[in-house]
Formats: C-alpha cells, structure tokens, sequence
C-alpha cells in the first residue's frame, strides 16, 4: 500500500472512531438540560436523580471524546500537510473558532457543573449546563461549516502564485448553504442517537424492575425516562427524515456524481427509482454488471428534484462531464475516474437510513406499552432496547462515511456554481514528507490505542447504566469558603 491509502484509512478509522462519541454529546447535553430544568421547576426528586445518571454517563462519553478528538487536527499538520497548506487559509477559521469559542465555553462550564451542585445557587448551576449545551451546538456548527466548505467551497479564491486558496469571505464561509442544511440534520440525528439511548436504558430498568416487582418505587421513574425519550425520538426523527430530504436535493445539485454513486445509477434515467437491492460488481467499475433487483419507482427522481418523473444524470454521462471540466488524465497519461466507490456509497447509503429504523420500532413500542399509565414489563422490549442502542450510532457513522467517501477522487470538491478552481484531489492533498512506514506505524498504533479507549468507553458506560439511576439529596449550597469544591458524580 502506498502513503495515499494508508493516510486515508487512518483518517477513516481515527474519524469514525471519535465520531461514534461526538452525537451522543450534543445530543445528550441539552436532554440532561432539560431533565435539570424540570428539577429545578418542580422540586422532584426523580428528575435529580435522571439528571445525575444520564449525567454521568454524558461525562464518560465527553472524556472519550476530547481524548480522540484532538488527534484528528494532529493527522492534518502530518499525513496531510499539502492539503493543509492549501486550505489553511480557509479550513482553519472555523477550526480556530470552535477551540477558542465553542470549546473552551463548553469546556469551562462542565467543570462549573461537575463541581458545583452543592456551590452554586440552583438556577446558577443550572444556566451552566445550558452553557454547555450551547457549545456544544456551537463547537457542532463550527465543524460543520469547515467540513460544508470541503463539499461546496465557497468566499475563497485559488491564488495561482501561491498555489493555495485564500479567503474573500468569512462570512460566505460560515453561512454556506451547504452548512445551513447540514447543521440542522446532523443536530437532529444527534437528538436521536441521545434519545434512543435515554429512553433504551430506560426501558431495560422498567422491564427488570416490573419484573421482579410490579410495585417497584423507581417503576414511575423509569416510565417517564422512556417516554421523554420516546418523544425526543419521534421529533428528531422526523426532522432527520426532512432535514435529509433537503440536503439531498442540494446535494443532486453540488455534488451529482456522489448522488447517482449511491443510488448505482449507471446511466442516466427518466424518471430514475429507488433502488431497494442491487446486485452485481459494485466493487468494480463496471456499471453494466449491476442489476437493480427491488425498486421504488420514481422515488430517486423525486429525491433530486421534488419531481417524480424527472431526469436523474448517470454515472456515465457525469463521468464524462467531469473529464471534460477537470480533465480526462492525470500527469501520467492515466484516466481518471471521478465515480466514487460504488460499494461504500451505495451501502453506507442504505445502512444510514435501515439501521434508524431500530429507533422508529423501539419509539413506537414505547408508546403502546406505556399508554394509561402502564409500564413494561415484556422481556423482548428489553432485548429490542439493548439492541436498538448502538443502531442509530451506526447509522450516523455511516451517514458520514458516505459523506466523505463519495466526495472522492477529491478532497475538496469543486463547487458546479461557483470557481471550479477551488479544488483539490485527494491524491495532492497527502504529505510528500512522510513514509509507508511512518504512516503504516502511526496507523496501527492509533488503531490499537483507539480500540483500548473504545473496551474503556464500552465498559464504563456499561457500568454505569447498569447500576441505575443513584439515590441522591439535595443540600442547598452555603457559603463556607474554606471547604474544597467536590467532584458531584
């Protein structure tokens, strides 16, 4: 393997690794907001005692990620300096933002929350995990628009003595279109990720306290974690479905090649369906060998444009409107393919929006069988929640998989609208200072590093959900200030 494929797949793998973290953080932040909310509201003590389990585990889960988080901006100085000397201008605002903004107020605040239950005035404490919340958000939005800006590059300009883009805009850059519709779907999908995980833990205590006793005290508790998340789950999923309506329209106008790449649409059809089952050699390029076996008429027609019955462009007869725009050969006299993995894009498709219907089922089922006051007590709800819990983890992982990986052969995708100079190939964007074997040794030991941080994660969070919701009280701060501040959790 050369410098290129081993520098992407540790990208890949270091990427995806944080990213499983990164949903359940924002998501999980504003609903253990709102569970304080509801505590400082109405003095209950099952919402404290929500507040502090889900908190514990919004805590393990932020650790973890900080702790992968911060090799991802390391990969763009060493694997990939070339594309960092021509994108710095511009990637690195908004990166810049997110650390000195939208982290550090996340960061500072948790510490204020962490140690300030028994410090802080009540509704004090509780404005500092609102905060926190916030920026997580805005830290979100920050990444976002530097990611948005690699898909659609826009308020910059190629400057061909440096050989590098420049910026024009910043604010071009942080109100991107491209931004504007990603923000809100990647937000939405991380209510849902929070809720499927709020209301699964819940569901598994319901059912092993009724149980063991139909009148356990904690059953109430339970019953209403599971339906607060049940709700979060029935809003977020359908702002995810029109949130992903929209940017797939946008999406059939930037970026065409990435879209037919997931719909295998070899050639160019009117109107285009859905594809449900396709068979063939997706692996290759060979675009006569694939057979759409179960299909949806019309419905990918629909997805490009609103239009059930328009023209959708084929692979085909894109790849030969990007040689024609970019160039039909490299230096080397070789031609250059501009349709992605066929494999990747077609299935990480698929799998974003099949493994969110393990959320859909669990939600639904919460419903019914908490109507009129009831609890759960069927022991296959509990396996359904425990195996609902990582799909929609998957599903988002997915979702960015196929983001990145159908934007290939480039790493910064040239924008059909606006200047097609903007651009670079993923093949130039690679450091020419590194090894095989320095990138093959960083790769296996970040990937090895990452999977003992993962056994951690996994472990801790376990722990922690299985031990239940704490027994907790509630003393009203004083003001000995000569008593250390203590850590609440």
């Amino acid at each position: 393997m050369e410098v290129l494929e081993l520098a992407r797949w540790q990208f890949g793998i270091t990427t995806v690794y944080h990213f499983i973290l990164v949903p359940l953080t924002i998501g999980l932040s504003t609903l253990v907001a709102i569970l304080q909310t509801a505590w400082v509201r109405t003095g209950k003590e099952k919402y404290l005692r929500l507040t502090k389990f889900y908190g514990k585990l919004l805590l393990i889960n932020f650790a973890l990620g900080v702790a992968t988080g911060i090799v991802q901006e390391f990969q763009f100085g060493m694997n990939w300096s070339e594309y960092s000397r021509f994108v710095g201008d511009v990637f690195g605002a908004p990166l810049a933002m997110e650390a000195l903004a939208a982290f550090f107020l996340e960061s500072t605040f948790l510490g204020l929350w962490i140690f300030g239950w028994d410090r802080l005035p009540k509704k004090v404490h509780l404005a500092t995990v609102w905060a926190f919340a916030i920026g997580s958000m805005l830290s979100a939005y920050f990444i976002i628009a530097a990611n948005s800006w690699m898909q659609h590059p826009v308020g910059a300009e190629y400057n061909p003595e440096t050989g590098r883009a420049e910026m024009t805009d910043i604010g071009a850059v942080l109100t991107n279109n491209t931004t504007l519709v990603a923000f809100p779907h990647v937000i939405a999908t991380a209510f849902l990720v929070a809720g499927t995980f709020v209301a699964g833990i819940a569901v598994y205590w319901m059912v092993r306290h009724s149980r063991a006793d139909k009148d356990h005290a904690d059953l109430p508790m339970y019953r209403t974690a599971a339906r607060y998340g049940a709700v979060v789950m029935l809003l977020s999923g359908i702002a995810v479905i029109v949130t992903g309506d929209v940017q797939a329209k946008l999406m059939f106008e930037q970026q065409p090649i990435k879209m037919a790449a997931a719909e295998a649409l070899c050639h160019t059809e009117e109107p285009a369906p859905f594809s449900i089952l396709t068979i063939g050699n997706l692996a290759g390029d060979d675009c006569e060998s694939v057979t759409h076996l179960i299909e949806i008429p019309g419905l990918t027609s629909y997805l490009a444009t609103g239009d059930w019955s328009a023209p959708v462009t084929g692979l085909d007869d894109l790849q030969e409107i990007y040689a024609e725009r970019y160039g039909a050969t490299d230096a080397n006299g070789d031609e250059i393919t501009y349709q992605p993995n066929l494999l990747v894009t077609y299935w990480s498709f698929r799998l974003m929006i099949g493994l969110a219907a393990f959320s859909a089922a669990v939600c639904i089922a919460i419903f019914w069988f908490t109507r009129k006051g009831r609890v759960i007590d069927q022991e296959w709800m509990k396996k359904l929640a425990i195996v609902s819990l990582p799909m929609p983890f998957l599903a988002a992982s997915f979702g960015w998989i196929f983001t990145e990986m159908g934007r290939q052969p480039f790493v910064v995708a040239p924008n059909p609208t606006g200047s097609d100079q903007v651009m670079l190939m993923t093949l130039f964007g690679v450091s020419e200072a590194t090894s095989v074997f320095e990138v093959a040794l960083s790769l296996s030991v970040f990937t090895v590093v990452y999977a003992v941080l993962g056994v951690f994660w996994f472990r801790l969070m376990q722990r922690y959900a299985v031990e239940g919701a704490p027994d907790v009280s509630y003393e009203e701060p004083n003001d000995d200030a000569d008593r250390p501040m203590s850590f609440a959790y």
